[in-house]
């Protein structure tokens, strides 16, 4: 619930939900990791929110993001933060310990490449942690919701009529359909590691069950972690 509050204040709060966001993605990873002393590479790390909560919890943290906008949002960029594609990892096969991302593989054209590449630079018995919005989800066009549901070119053009402007998150150029079916088929499929868990992010722990339904976790599952541990 206090994410939801926040999340409904993030286009005139970012700070607000944003670092909210990143002291509960600190608390979620944890569950499925140790983090102090770990070298953790955070794919679309954004303006160092992520940064700063990492680092908090003790971790040698390494961001990158592609956009130079989303990097500086805050000013200069944060500490440790590069720029560059998440498809393509300037980083060494096998040296991180956790390869985290929160919330990018719905902006990016090729998820699964990307997915490859997160688990490539991670080490053996390392961490992937990866969460998206599924694109049937009540917010998986973004701010074009929930026009979405009428196909992501059309929400895209409303939105542009209704308010004279282009949406941040533009459908086909830095938004892209991402299902949870998908995503499962994926991660249990990866030769490159295995699978640990699937889960709604935001839901409390009695809702769980709603990922096994297909269909039903298309629509209810606001956001999707996927854990892998790296061969």
């Amino acid at each position: 619930m206090t994410l939801f509050r926040t999340f409904l204040t993030e286009q005139t709060d970012p700070d607000g939900f944003y670092s909210a966001l990143a002291a509960d993605s600190v608390r979620q990873l944890a569950a499925h990791t140790p983090l102090s002393g770990r070298t953790i590479l955070d794919v679309g790390g954004g303006p160092g929110y992520f940064s700063d909560a990492f680092r908090a919890a003790g971790a040698v943290y390494l961001g990158l993001d592609p956009d130079v906008g989303e990097l500086s949002a805050r000013g200069e960029p944060g500490e440790n933060m590069i720029r560059a594609s998440g498809t393509e990892l300037p980083v060494r096969s096998g040296s991180v310990d956790v390869c985290y991302s929160s919330n990018v593989l719905e902006h990016v054209a090729e998820p699964w490449v990307m997915l490859d590449e997160m688990c490539r630079v991670t080490k053996p018995g390392g961490t992937v942690f990866a969460s998206f919005t599924p694109w049937y989800s009540p917010w998986g066009g973004h701010e074009t919701a929930p026009w979405h549901f009428l196909g992501g070119y059309y929400a895209r053009q409303r939105y542009s009529r209704k308010l004279g402007k282009q949406p941040k998150n533009k459908f086909g150029e830095s938004l892209f359909p991402v299902s949870v079916g998908a995503a499962l088929r994926w991660a249990k499929a990866t030769p490159l590691a295995d699978f640990v868990a699937g889960y709604p992010r935001y839901h409390p722990s009695w809702a769980m069950w709603i990922v096994r339904i297909p269909g039903l976790r298309e629509i209810a599952s606001w956001n999707l972690v996927l854990v892998l541990r790296r061969r």
